[in-house]
């Protein structure tokens, strides 16, 4: 059954465009450019343009984003959904702007402006302190320096939370190589439930959850391992819902980094069941089908209140609003022009 946009204004897209008094041909052009800089999955096609500013289709995540960055306005100020606390603010905008030059100081100030998406999940840590080591090591990156001490960057959360986006940018901003689970371990994975009988794109069962994914995150961490013993800071990219549930694991994994000299940052991303429902269906992975198909099933099962044991920090990724930050960041490291 289709969802329904209680809060969708689609007016307001419409109104952006004649404000800067852009015709819907070049809308269409600029938006392919910002798909293929930010690798967005869109076809910007005219009649498309035109369904999403008359109401009658309502646009898909790739297409938020861009219109995002070509109106230099978030998705509640688009009309695309309500707004978050803090929001309000409007994001500056400029009509049809000129590529910005890359070594301009309004690079920092973006690249801090999508990391305060980070903020303290609980009274033990300090997002300061990893910010400005993310901020460091992404200087120190684009000057040809390099960090002393690695480090290893945990980000979790549900299927279709924004989690990997998060890594993603992390990654490109310090260098560090990012470890997914699903690209590091998924071929082996699949292959190992057909051994035992099982189907290849199974993550639900018993089988999956007894038999295969200890061996699975024994991989990811073995390959971490790896990477810390040779001073490399490292990413890992995961769901970690049982690992980040277990105080024990949690202690342990403090434990082995503290005695190789290591630090640690763990972040949640959280996101609504809406807009992961929305990711999840969009990326249409083979091994997301039951899932989808049953979505109610699914999301009762989800603790939606679940936080990391121990210290950690929390991205708030509802509505998409800290990938949205990541989306401009971008933009301004890249030049910003469209």
């Amino acid at each position: 059954m289709a969802r329904k946009h209680p809060d969708w204004n689609p007016d307001l897209l419409r109104q952006h465009r004649e404000e800067i008094e852009l015709p819907l041909e070049e809308t269409r052009e600029k938006l392919r450019e910002i798909a293929e800089r930010h690798g967005f999955n869109i076809a910007a096609n005219f009649q498309t343009i035109w369904g999403h500013e008359k109401g009658s289709v309502y646009p898909g995540p790739h297409y938020r984003r861009a219109y995002c960055r070509l109106y230099r306005r978030n998705e509640a100020q688009l009309g695309f959904r309500r707004a978050l606390p803090g929001e309000d603010a409007p994001m500056e905008s400029v009509p049809v702007p000129a590529p910005r030059n890359p070594a301009l100081p309004d690079q920092p100030q973006a690249v801090r402006q999508a990391l305060s998406s980070i903020r303290e999940g609980t009274q033990n840590v300090d997002s300061g302190t990893l910010i400005s080591r993310v901020m460091d090591a992404w200087k120190r990156r684009t000057t040809g320096g390099s960090l002393d001490g690695p480090s290893v960057v945990l980000v979790g959360g549900f299927a279709g939370s924004g989690k990997s986006e998060f890594a993603k940018f992390l990654g490109g901003l310090t260098g560090w190589p990012i470890l997914g689970k699903e690209s590091l371990t998924r071929p082996l994975v699949d292959q190992l439930l057909v051994a035992l009988d099982g189907e290849a794109n199974d993550r639900s069962s018993d089988l999956y959850r007894e038999k295969v994914r200890p061996l699975e995150y024994r991989c990811l961490m073995e390959a971490a391992w790896d990477n810390v013993d040779c001073g490399i800071s490292t990413i890992l990219d995961a769901p970690f819902i049982s690992e980040f549930s277990q105080a024990e694991w949690m202690q342990r994994f403090h434990n082995r980094c503290r005695s190789k000299r290591v630090s640690v940052a763990t972040i949640w991303v959280e996101c609504d069941p809406e807009s992961m429902r929305e990711y999840i269906e969009f990326r249409g992975a083979a091994r997301d089908a039951w899932k989808v198909q049953a979505w109610d099933e699914y999301v009762a099962d989800l603790d939606l209140t679940l936080r990391p044991q121990g210290p950690h920090f929390v991205v708030d990724n509802r509505l998409g609003a800290a990938v949205a930050l990541v989306d401009e960041a971008r933009d301004v490291l890249s030049g910003g022009g469209l």
